[in-house]
């Protein structure tokens, strides 16, 4: 997957909001998810424009691998033990404030998306994350992701939840570990979901 060389940069497509984008497939999804984390924006911002810290509050997330500045190679676990890889390029921040970024040509889900940092007053900032993407398997492969728990929507709510977790009270809980946690203490899945 080192050849992201040959695709074309997507900053040269649509560089419509991502709700409004002409180049989202028709049989795409489209989900927003947001929170209210007691933090200030820039705080948020900082931690969150860091790929490395990302896998620590993003269940499915296997790995990030930064490849520049503003790419990063995605690796993510999909259903029936499978996983799925994309090079996923910043095409616009606000620093402090928003980061947009769109999957590269040739990516295994094709994506993008943006997330908000906005500043709440005495309550912290609302992180508002809004993703589009084209589901693997069309209908059926977004029905079965659901059935696993690895639906980009659910992950999405669960992920923002660990990270207010984490930026409040610097740990995220033991009922929410990420599959790297689970991994390092060797703990087996289906134990859990059956307890």
């Amino acid at each position: 997957m080192q050849q992201h060389e040959q695709y074309s940069d997507p900053r040269e497509r649509d560089d419509a909001p991502v709700t409004a984008a002409k180049d989202i497939h028709p049989d795409g999804a489209l989900l927003a998810e947001s929170v209210t984390i007691n933090r200030p924006a820039e705080e948020l911002y900082e931690f969150w424009r860091n790929p490395a810290n990302l896998v620590d509050i993003m269940e499915n997330v296997v790995r990030i691998e930064p490849i520049g500045p503003d790419r990063s190679l995605w690796t993510v676990a999909a259903p029936g033990g499978n996983e799925v890889s994309w090079e996923s390029v910043i095409t616009k921040e606000v620093p402090g404030r928003e980061i947009y970024w769109q999957s590269a040509e040739g990516a295994d889900i094709r994506n993008s998306g943006r997330i908000q940092f906005e500043e709440a007053g005495q309550r912290g900032t609302i992180v508002r994350a809004v993703i589009a993407y084209d589901p693997p398997g069309g209908k059926i492969g977004q029905f079965l992701a659901k059935l696993f728990q690895r639906e980009p929507r659910i992950q999405t709510r669960r992920d923002l939840h660990r990270f207010k977790q984490l930026m409040e009270a610097g740990e995220i809980a033991t009922g929410a570990r990420t599959r790297r946690q689970r991994e390092e203490r060797n703990e087996d899945q289906t134990a859990e979901q059956q307890a």
